[in-house]
């Protein structure tokens, strides 16, 4: 890919994952051209500030024109709008993908709203930090992390190759690339990230609901395992608001095998079966041992790198 870089990419949305896909793009090499565009002003006039862009757009149907690559990074409930908004500008031969959570319902949104001749492949990314907005970016978000594209269904003979060359896009990236079915994908992630999610956020709200411990003491004496749930809590919460509603299904399929789970765990306590406890953690272990092995712990970003004063 290389060899070959995208002439013209359009970003449509500049937070976290966008201001990455800018970042990486250009320092990669993986594209001619950069632009952005973002329904924020202020989100606009920032990205100008920090120039990693080759232009910024209000209208997203102005960026999506003459680009051979288009890629919606914004909440996924307002994927589809995005399409819709930019699917005027879009020519026979680009490619429309985006970096959302969830697949099915935002694959469905994409396909109805582009013109003929484009190439919808909806696309994920398994990479971020709780940071959001255009400063949180940083090139190296996707090195070594999963890229996960859902191709649809297509008698169009050009898409093989289409997929091909997102894909190559995304090596060009440093990202490693599988391809998946989109309900699939919705299933994986429900458990992967959704419904770790779902828990941070549940157990950072319990811990402010205890009347008996004080805020300030829960943040005193906040003990690792905590912390990192206060970390995936802070995450932002317009996205995860639209992952939970968009993959319902496969989030409350998960969540009724982890709350069977959960009671089992429970009865083991309360018995005192500490042979059930030590088995578990024991394969849990492994489990993250194996992550750590795989090299997919997150990436330690250097906010404020190419960072200039507003």
């Amino acid at each position: 890919m290389s060899a070959a870089p995208v002439k013209r990419l359009a970003i449509i949305g500049c937070g976290l994952i966008g201001s990455s896909l800018v970042r990486a793009a250009r320092a990669k090499g993986a594209a001619d051209a950069v632009v952005v565009s973002d329904p924020s002003p202020e989100v606009r006039a920032r990205v100008e500030a920090l120039g990693i862009a080759d232009a910024v757009f209000a209208d997203p149907a102005e960026a999506a024109r003459g680009a051979d690559l288009v890629i919606i990074a914004a909440p996924p409930a307002a994927i589809g709008l995005a399409a819709m908004a930019l699917a005027p500008g879009l020519e026979p031969g680009a490619i429309l993908s985006d970096v959302g959570s969830v697949k099915g319902a935002v694959g469905e949104a994409m396909a109805a709203a582009a013109p003929p001749g484009v190439a919808v492949i909806p696309g994920h990314p398994i990479a971020g930090t709780e940071q959001s907005g255009p400063d949180a970016g940083f090139p190296s978000l996707f090195e070594n992390r999963w890229t996960i594209l859902c191709p649809r269904a297509s008698d169009d003979p050009a898409y093989p190759a289409q997929v091909e060359r997102l894909s190559a896009f995304w090596r060009t990236l440093g990202a490693q690339v599988e391809l998946m079915d989109e309900r699939h994908h919705d299933l994986v992630l429900a458990v992967t990230s959704h419904l770790p999610h779902l828990i941070a956020y549940n157990i950072v709200g319990t811990a402010d609901d205890l009347e008996g411990v004080t805020q300030g003491e829960v943040m005193k004496y906040s003990a690792g395992g905590f912390r990192d749930f206060t970390r995936i809590a802070a995450s932002d919460p317009v996205m995860w608001r639209d992952v939970f509603l968009l993959n319902k299904d496969a989030v409350l399929e998960i969540l009724g095998r982890f709350t069977e789970d959960l009671h089992a765990l429970s009865r083991a306590i309360r018995w005192g079966e500490g042979d059930k406890l030590e088995a578990l953690f024991t394969r849990t272990r492994a489990i993250r041992r194996g992550i750590v092995a795989a090299g997919q712990e997150s990436p330690e970003p250097n906010f404020g790198r190419d960072k200039k004063p507003v």
